[in-house]
């Protein structure tokens, strides 16, 4: 982890999904652009920015690049829990515990803040919209996990797939980072089928479904859904989960 220059777009992001779910004030929105840049560092793909037992002991803004918030079992096996996207927040209030039970690790380069605990219950007291903003992001997560609790529970792997892709491009779509019907899609198929408790084999059959129905295109690290709305009935497909406003 090193240091990162901040370039004076860092913290739109974090500023656009908060308001995905509330309206910041103006000072809100200042206090937090002030915040986020105090200490913004630099992690490597494939390196774990949480690891399973640490301390929580400080708050993380994600600014830029895709991690994957995942368990493993004694023998190696791996289950991905949820993405996380340019953005979001580390488990703004884990620090109330007293070990994280989990590990976050990076899929691409990452740029985020840190903030300790202090600074960050200073932030949340400034502005009742910020902390409204931020509980909602808290709460959506947590109904995001529900869903992808269902996801893998009940959906049948065509289902499963075609639903991930919709709320990664909804996700995606809320914080401004879609090009019409594209968007970055840097995870890779072994990703994938930790995420959907699919094969390989089995996850690469489905992906060739959905391409072979004309529903994506996966190409280059990136996705392009040639047909929202049917992708979404493929998955069952309902956006309500994600708590967006408006």
């Amino acid at each position: 982890m090193s240091p990162a220059r901040f370039d004076g777009t860092q913290t739109q992001v974090v500023l656009r999904r908060l308001a995905a779910f509330r309206p910041l004030s103006g000072p809100a929105a200042t206090a937090v652009d002030k915040a986020v840049r105090e200490r913004m560092l630099r992690l490597g793909a494939g390196q774990d920015l949480i690891s399973e037992g640490d301390r929580p002991d400080r708050i993380r803004f994600i600014l830029s690049g895709w991690l994957a918030r995942y368990k493993t079992l004694e023998d190696g096996r791996r289950q991905i829990v949820n993405f996380i996207l340019p953005g979001e927040v580390c488990d703004a209030y884990s620090y109330l515990l007293s070990r994280i039970d989990h590990s976050i690790g990076s899929l691409t380069p990452v740029i985020y803040s840190e903030i300790e605990r202090e600074r960050f219950e200073e932030l949340i007291a400034s502005d009742r919209t910020l902390t409204e903003a931020l509980w909602c992001e808290w709460l959506a997560n947590n109904s995001i996990q529900r869903e992808w609790t269902l996801n893998i529970g009940r959906r049948v792997a065509l289902e499963r797939v075609a639903h991930l892709l919709c709320e990664i491009f909804e996700r995606l779509k809320a914080i401004g980072q879609v090009d019409g019907t594209s968007c970055a899609f840097p995870i890779t198929q072994m990703d994938l089928a930790d995420a959907t408790g699919l094969s390989v084999v089995h996850l690469n059959r489905t992906l060739q479904e959905l391409r072979a129905a004309g529903l994506i295109v996966l190409r280059e690290r990136m996705l392009t859904i040639n047909d929202l709305d049917a992708l979404k009935n493929t998955g069952l497909f309902s956006a309500a989960y994600l708590h967006h406003a408006g």
